[in-house]
């Protein structure tokens, strides 16, 4: 009887927090990479610049039923952190049958402020967490039943991960790692199912590989040179931010008990085969610790020569979930009060994003350098224009162009400049730019002095989250790849003109 009350009790909470998360998703103004990858899903294509497709799919998904509110972009990341929260419970229940893990499992990976903090605003890491889950719940499904079929179901997640973000080839190399070492797993490679699960995963990336032979293979190159960067003396600098920054992330108890359970399933993998019931958790074991430090060493290996990305080692915390939920003995006693001081942290995070009551400095508020001051900075660029009378107005910095589209009056067009609008299905505006004067918003470093403008702030009360300047633009060629973004579908916002029919705004005669 306690059981089920506990669980009951478990769901109530997921479905609160998820309403609460839907809420500041409804309320919080979009980042400029939320902006930027909105104007991916009003130019969907197999493949982008930066990272494979799926959170344009999921944005175009999330607009259409909701229009094109920060909701309806953002609407599948709650929604997936609580239907990713129910697959990590069941997958806790069948990796440690009996023990009741489920619920501290989804406890444990809810109450990081990674997870908190990507479950309101999307990006590509959005969906990535939610297949990867799914992929790892797919395993521990073929593990307590020994279904051949259930292949399928993680070839298939598998593939929406890498269609998510190429990090995911790391999930691929762990699984493929597991079913080389270990007795048990390696059995499958016997049987069809695999690699008819394998054939499904590339199936679902084919179209990403497709877009990359047909561009030049630029997304693989951007993304891949990452690898050669190399700043070896910063290393120790690097190496500590990693960790140092993790431990922040994940919050620290949170960390600590993923680190032990990590330290756990590497123990119960290298237990010698005993009866079957053994072997499987042996197995489930090695799974989990593959999952888990495969991807942290190549993490610290990149952290040797380069910076390691706050978001990247998001991919870490389900498998360390997993295994820090088996903890037994004293590290028990820790399970709760560390999952309860992740959640209150990311409470704060939330309340800060909302009504910001505390006067941090804009270095340590990512809420206000991200969220903060987005529509009086649009309307001081607005007022701007009008007073000068610019037909149009463009921006080089993707985030600050994409905002500009999101946020500007429908009927004026928003010009982005730069090699990777090349990369993108939009109308080609180098007419736009050639014949008609406008503003170009810069950082005040970047473009001449001659054509200054003006100065738009973004702020939050007395801090300022952003200085950027306005300089003029127009009448020559501009000499870099121009494109007419898309605009919000507002039918408030009169609307004229033959390009309005294809949603890229009015072009003034």
């Amino acid at each position: 009887m306690a059981r089920p009350l506990k669980l009951r009790w478990a769901l109530a909470g997921l479905a609160g927090l998820t309403l609460l998360r839907l809420a500041l998703a409804a309320w919080l103004p979009l980042s400029p990479d939320e902006a930027y990858y909105w104007v991916w899903s009003r130019a969907l294509a197999p493949g982008y610049l930066d990272h494979p497709p799926m959170v344009a799919y999921w944005i175009w998904i999330g607009t259409h039923l909701l229009g094109e509110t920060a909701l309806g972009v953002r609407l599948l990341g709650p929604l997936a952190a609580a239907g990713g929260s129910l697959l990590l419970g069941q997958a806790a229940e069948d990796f440690w049958p009996g023990k009741g893990a489920g619920p501290i499992a989804a406890a444990l990976l809810n109450a990081t402020l990674l997870f908190g903090a990507g479950s309101v605003i999307m990006t590509p890491d959005t969906p990535l967490l939610f297949f990867w889950t799914a992929t790892i719940w797919a395993l521990a499904r073929l593990l307590r039943t020994g279904r051949g079929e259930w292949w399928l179901a993680a070839g298939l997640a598998a593939g929406l991960a890498m269609a998510s973000k190429y990090t995911a080839l790391l999930l691929v190399l762990s699984v493929g790692a597991w079913l080389l070492v270990m007795p048990r797993p390696r059995r499958w490679l016997a049987t069809v199912w695999p690699w008819a699960g394998l054939c499904l995963a590339l199936l679902v990336f084919a179209p990403v590989l497709a877009w990359n032979a047909t561009h030049g293979f630029a997304s693989f190159i951007k993304q891949g040179s990452r690898i050669a960067d190399w700043h070896g003396g910063a290393a120790a600098r690097f190496l500590a931010e990693l960790i140092f920054g993790q431990m922040g992330l994940a919050t620290p108890g949170v960390f600590l008990l993923v680190v032990a359970g990590g330290v756990l399933v590497v123990r119960r993998a290298l237990r010698p085969a005993e009866p079957a019931c053994e072997s499987q958790s042996a197995a489930g074991a090695a799974l989990l610790a593959l999952l888990l430090w495969v991807p942290a060493v190549v993490f610290v290996e990149h952290a040797l020569a380069d910076r390691v990305q706050a978001n990247w080692p998001a991919v870490l915390y389900p498998a360390g979930a997993l295994a820090a939920s088996r903890l037994e003995g004293c590290w028990q006693r820790w399970l709760m009060p560390s999952a309860g001081f992740g959640f209150a942290l990311t409470f704060l995070v939330y309340i800060q994003a909302f009504a910001a009551p505390l006067p941090l400095p804009t270095r340590l508020d990512p809420s206000l350098r991200q969220l903060a001051g987005w529509r009086q900075w649009a309307e001081a660029v607005e007022a701007e224009r009008k007073r000068r009378g610019a037909a149009f107005v463009a921006a080089k910095n993707y985030g600050l162009a994409a905002e500009l589209a999101w946020m500007l009056p429908r009927d004026v067009p928003v010009l982005g400049i730069g090699p990777r609008w090349a990369f993108f299905a939009l109308p080609d505006s180098e007419a736009i730019w050639q014949h008609r004067p406008g503003l170009l918003l810069a950082p005040a470093d970047q473009a001449e002095t001659a054509s200054f403008a003006g100065i738009v702030i973004r702020r939050r009360g007395a801090e300022v989250a952003e200085t950027d300047a306005l300089f003029r633009a127009g009448g020559s060629e501009a000499n870099l790849p121009v494109r007419l973004l898309p605009r919000r579908n507002n039918p408030s916002i009169p609307s004229r003109g033959l390009a309005d029919a294809t949603g890229f705004g009015y072009l003034p005669e």
